[in-house]
């Protein structure tokens, strides 16, 4: 296995302090890392400029039995695989985009409320787009790392009592399902617009009193509706090589792999998957070179494994927010 994630000590550790807690406030995070208010707050800036780093609010469709997650490898025509990338990226149920296979795969998460919706996306508007070769959707079945639980979370960057220090408590889930009402969408929508908002700025933006603001956070991370999330480019820490891996395991072993592949540092997303190949992950890699041993000595040695295809994602084209490629 690699050795923890390298990079500038202290972004590395303010990037997985948000991991851990988003809204934390700066001073809660300088504390725990002995560094003042000032220093976190100037790291902050310089990440957003410099990593892109972005803190939203995300729509957790994993807690919702109502939707159905999918994954689409869309082959196109070279020239038009960025245009129709980035007309995915625009729409509101998509959460994740890259171009692979030399730039003319798409590959995309889509979250459908109801089957109908997925057979108007997959058999009435992609199959009618101009530069579609190929359509592949395989439904997400079962998520074996990824969403909450992001990628630094593996990395070292933070002691064990640091962490605990910047984790927050359990709340007690309430009851019923886990659902974003009517009422709560003015402050889901302005969470998704930046995930660090204050109070009185999502007062402001709701209309209800900041206690009640409070409350209707508090429920919906609590019941798993919603979670503030962070991205941000990996390659300010030194990992410029993100690849999309498809795995094929033995039907007995899909458990036994897709939990074993959660706790790689390397691997920042997992999913089992329908069609050919059963598992689907992201990973993130230095170079070729650490992309290379990772095929031949993480997973050439995992037993359950049959098959792997793997690509390199060429660019990312929308992971939690859609900013236009520009040239």
């Amino acid at each position: 296995m690699e050795s923890p994630i390298r990079g500038d000590a202290l972004d590395l550790r303010v990037l997985h302090a948000l991991e851990l807690d988003a809204r934390a406030p700066f001073s809660r995070i300088a504390s725990v890392l002995g560094v003042s208010d000032q220093t976190v707050a100037r790291r902050f800036r310089r990440l957003r400029a410099e990593a892109g780093l972005r803190v939203v609010g995300v729509r957790c469709a994993a807690s919702e039995d109502s939707f159905e997650h999918w994954l689409l490898r869309v082959r196109c025509a070279p020239e038009g695989a960025t245009a129709i990338a980035e007309a995915l990226a625009k729409r509101p149920d998509t959460s994740w985009i890259g171009l692979t296979s030399g730039g003319t795969e798409v590959t995309c998460t889509v979250n459908l409320r109801s089957r109908d919706d997925a057979d108007d996306l997959l058999i009435g508007k992609l199959p009618r787009t101009p530069h579609i070769v190929d359509i592949r959707a395989h439904q997400l079945l079962h998520r074996f790392y990824g969403g909450p639980a992001g990628w630094l979370h593996k990395s070292g960057a933070l002691t064990p009592e640091e962490t605990a220090a910047l984790t927050p408590p359990p709340a007690p889930a309430p009851p019923g399902p886990a659902v974003i009402t009517a009422e709560d969408e003015p402050l889901v929508a302005a969470l998704e617009r930046d995930g660090r908002a204050t109070y009185p700025e999502l007062q402001r933006a709701t209309g209800l009193s900041e206690s009640a603001v409070r409350r209707h956070l508090a429920r919906l991370v609590a019941s798993g509706a919603l979670y503030v999330d962070v991205e941000f480019d990996s390659g300010h820490l030194g990992y410029r090589n993100p690849s999309m891996l498809y795995i094929t395991a033995e039907p007995g072993a899909l458990h036994t792999v897709g939990t074993a592949l959660a706790t790689d540092r390397e691997v920042a997303y997992a999913s089992a998957t329908t069609g050919p190949s059963n598992i689907v992950a992201v990973v993130i890699t230095r170079d070729s070179t650490h992309f290379y041993r990772y095929l031949s000595d993480r997973l050439g040695g995992l037993a359950g494994v049959e098959h792997v295809e793997s690509m390199p994602l060429l660019r990312r084209v929308k992971q939690l927010t859609y900013r236009p490629f520009r040239g």
